[in-house]
């Protein structure tokens, strides 16, 4: 009975030393956020490759069941500097030359402007002027009492 524990025990922990070389399945960090290996969708497939830093060769990853991807998204979006035109907007048609022209628009101007109250030239001095009120000296804040240095305490020899 022991020695068919041991063994089991001695089997399992060998197993994983064994499990370095096989294949990996790639599960994404952040949902909805590919992993792109190579031109294609690695998210939730096998990926087999001999990479790492325990290995001095690398070589490239074989991914199966992953979906390729295509190098310029066609979102629903008109980027310029992908060179294509837009795939939908206003078609425009150019009116002939001859045609009859509608009457033009009478015209309109609005203007805005601001302006504050002219002051009077000079203010009087009023007849009931305000007491006089004298400010105390003020130096800044007074220092805390501090208490008196100890004096230095004799080290024993």
């Amino acid at each position: 009975m022991r020695a068919s524990l041991a063994l089991a025990i001695l089997a399992a922990m060998t197993s994983t030393a064994l499990a370095g070389g096989g294949f990996d399945i790639v599960v994404p960090v952040r949902p909805g956020v590919p992993i792109i290996i190579n031109g294609v969708d690695a998210s939730y497939a096998v990926v087999e490759s001999a990479m790492g830093l325990a290995r001095n060769e690398s070589m490239v990853p074989t991914v199966y069941g992953g979906r390729p991807i295509d190098p310029q998204p066609n979102v629903g979006h008109y980027y310029p500097s992908l060179g294509r035109m837009p795939g939908y907007g206003r078609l425009e048609i150019e009116p002939p030359a001859n045609r009859r022209l509608p009457k033009p628009a009478e015209s309109y101007h609005q203007s805005w402007g601001a302006e504050s109250a002219p002051l009077p030239a000079q203010s009087n001095v009023p007849v009931d002027p305000p007491p006089v009120i004298y400010a105390p000296e003020f130096n800044g804040p007074r220092p805390l009492p501090r208490p008196f240095p100890r004096p230095p305490r004799p080290r024993g020899f």
